[in-house]
């Protein structure tokens, strides 16, 4: 017994000693006046991964002369994404001036039935992460929920809601068959999005390119020839510190896009942070 509490204190995956400096960390930059990005960049933020997207998000849009991104979540469940969301955007504005829209898309009733392989149906069950709608709006302060099939939803977003530039897209629908009909929001006239729009997939994880999330990748990118929803390879060696979330950001790319080959650079020869 003694043996087994010294192993988790010392050598368990994450050792104690080392989880216990981590929340006393992250107490620290709650509390901190040290600046947003630098917080970030320790991934001392709650969703560093949520923060990395809508941050360099931000910084592209002001490059390219944007006043105002769309920040889309694709499953949202309970929420709790949506309000970290409008965490990270509160402390983005104190120092990126620009506007936000936040949109979460999802049917309110949980998973649905499926009988798609691709779907991960040893992992899922029709009905899981059901969202109690009132609740979740009263937390709410900007975003706005598009309620339904996202196969539906996503055909219709832009005409119904006419939203500014897509800047960053946050995909958690767990399907392979939800996770392709909401890609159709990649369809759209190229002025609907940033010409590079970075991508969180909370599900790629341990799979591949024949099921779930990363099985939609593969479709998508059959699909078009000028779209592409590609890795950011080696990502994880431009953070200070290497976590699972690097291995869960992409980019979609928009190669015929008017603005994909305008320079974002400050000054020549100078780095910018990754834009996928």
């Amino acid at each position: 017994m003694m043996k087994e509490l010294l192993d988790k204190i010392l050598y368990y995956p994450l050792p104690w000693r080392l989880a216990f400096f981590r929340k006393l960390r992250r107490i620290k930059n709650k509390i901190s006046l040290n600046p947003y990005k630098e917080r970030l960049d320790e991934d001392e933020v709650d969703r560093p991964h949520y923060g990395y997207c809508i941050y360099n998000a931000a910084k592209l849009a002001k490059a390219l002369g944007h006043s105002k991104i769309s920040i889309i979540e694709l499953g949202v469940a309970g929420g709790n994404g949506l309000v970290n969301i409008e965490y990270h955007i509160k402390e983005i504005q104190k120092e990126i001036d620009i506007d936000f829209e936040v949109y979460g898309f999802d049917n309110e009733t949980g998973l649905p039935k499926s009988n798609d392989y691709r779907d991960c149906l040893y992992a899922w069950d029709e009905g899981y992460f059901k969202m109690d709608k009132e609740k979740l709006e009263s937390k709410l302060k900007i975003s706005k929920l598009v309620i339904g099939d996202v196969n539906e939803t996503c055909s219709t977003f832009f005409q119904k809601y006419k939203p500014a530039p897509i800047g960053c897209v946050l995909v958690d629908l767990d399907y392979y068959s939800s996770t392709m009909n909401a890609f159709k929001i990649f369809e759209a006239d190229s002025s609907n999005y940033l010409p590079r729009v970075l991508c969180y997939f909370d599900d790629v994880l341990g799979l591949n390119e024949y099921l779930g999330e990363l099985a939609a990748i593969h479709e998508f990118n059959k699909k078009f020839e000028y779209k592409k929803i590609a890795k950011i390879y080696s990502f994880q060696f431009f953070r200070k510190y290497r976590k699972a979330w690097n291995e869960q950001i992409f980019c979609f790319h928009d190669f015929k896009h008017p603005q994909y080959n305008t320079s974002i650079k400050k000054k020549p020869n100078s780095f910018t942070d990754l834009n996928g």
